[in-house]
């Protein structure tokens, strides 16, 4: 016998939970490609991406994930042999690298660490020794979903214009867009991408790059282009030019809806929720971790995410706690990946989660603590409660 019938939890970073009116957006018959109802649902789709990126700049959409977005804002905007520096705080802005490399790009990495959001101190110095400005881009991630880490992305651009360099400023925005503030032209943000499948509650296959007019101006003489990325090709007079051929209609239909339920909350409303149930999350491990058996992924309560909040484990295997969540449970939280993989868990608290779904989901970690022997303080759960009580 177990718990777990009932309507489950997905508490991962990514995909994460998808409302029903994002479903039911999708349950219609396709449409014609050309004009009448799919032609203003792009527009609705790019006036609102404009709203959430907080950009009066040029919106490109993509049926591709993240990684797809990533080759979009290389091709379109260096040249073979170009050289970009890639900022780390953990997974995926050096799997950012990896692709830039992969395109025939020169990769320099300005070192980090798994537990430290990018320094701006250290990024300044590095731009200051490139003194012919052989970089031409600069790879950051707003919020890393391996480790947790969220970086000041504002502080980073202030760092950039103190060491007076031309680079673009790239940011991936995938695991923070919808769920924390992002400020693309007030930050001085080059260039902006992410993915449906987090913060805006669509299925995984759309992404999105936002595109400043220092970016767009590269793109007359980049040679890495492609068909399907070409920016050239998709800002031309015909619609379906818009994606390189056939619209990924349903997913449009989808992240429309999602849309409209983020614009009926109100985007700061949104990104308050979010700020909440993290903070709660992050209380409730404070407690577990007073026992000495697991321990916050990121030390620096001002450098943790919104998005995510990643536990590493002391002497304990972290799969056989998921494993409970959800078989006994129904709720299934994520395991650590990249250099971490086996040795934590994840809890995703982005997109269409409540105060409910966050404390069942601490409730089901907490009760595996005590099933499985787990050393752990005592009254995570409340903490968390008490938290929200005292901020609503």
């Amino acid at each position: 016998m177990t718990l777990r019938q009932g309507k489950e939890f997905l508490m991962i970073p990514g995909p994460t939970n998808v409302p029903d009116e994002v479903l039911r957006a999708m349950h219609r018959p396709a449409i014609d490609i050309y004009d009448g109802p799919l032609v203003e649902t792009t527009e609705q789709c790019l006036a609102g991406l404009k709203k959430l990126f907080r950009t009066q700049h040029q919106l490109y959409i993509y049926a591709a994930n993240g990684h797809g977005a990533w080759d979009a804002a290389l091709s379109n905007t260096l040249s073979e042999g170009d050289r970009v520096l890639v900022l780390e705080s953990g997974l995926f802005a050096t799997e950012w690298g990896k692709a830039a490399k992969v395109m025939g790009l020169d990769v320099q990495l300005l070192p980090g660490d798994w537990h430290t959001p990018v320094d701006p101190n250290a990024l300044e110095k590095a731009l200051k020794e490139d003194i012919g400005h052989r970089i031409k881009a600069i790879l950051v991630v707003q919020v890393d979903t391996a480790t947790g880490v969220w970086n000041d992305i504002r502080r980073l651009r202030t760092a950039i214009d103190a060491a007076a360099h031309p680079a673009l400023f790239m940011v991936d925005t995938i695991a923070s867009l919808g769920c924390m503030p992002f400020e693309m032209d007030a930050w001085g943000v080059d260039l902006a991408l992410t993915g449906s499948q987090k913060g805006l509650m669509t299925p995984p296959g759309l992404s999105f790059v936002a595109v400043g007019p220092k970016a767009k101006a590269t793109h007359a003489t980049a040679n890495l282009r492609s068909n399907y990325m070409d920016w050239t090709f998709r800002d031309g007079p015909v619609h379906y030019q818009k994606y390189c051929g056939t619209p990924p209609e349903h997913l449009l239909f989808a992240f429309k809806a999602a849309l409209d339920l983020i614009f009926a909350e109100g985007l700061e409303n949104v990104w308050h929720r979010h700020a909440l149930l993290a903070e709660a999350t992050r209380r409730a491990v404070e407690i577990w971790s007073s026992a000495g058996s697991m321990d916050m992924m990121v030390p620096n309560k001002t450098a943790r995410s919104n998005s995510v909040t990643v536990v590493t484990t002391n002497g304990w295997e972290a799969e056989k706690l998921r494993t409970f969540t959800r078989e006994q449970c129904g709720v299934t939280i994520g395991g650590t990946i990249g250099d971490y993989a086996g040795r934590g868990f994840r809890i995703g608290h982005m997109g269409h989660v409540n105060a409910v779904m966050l404390l069942g989901t601490l409730s089901a970690i907490e009760t595996g603590f005590i099933k499985l022997g787990i050393a752990h303080g005592k009254g995570g759960v409340n903490a968390a409660m008490e938290y929200l009580a005292q901020s609503i």
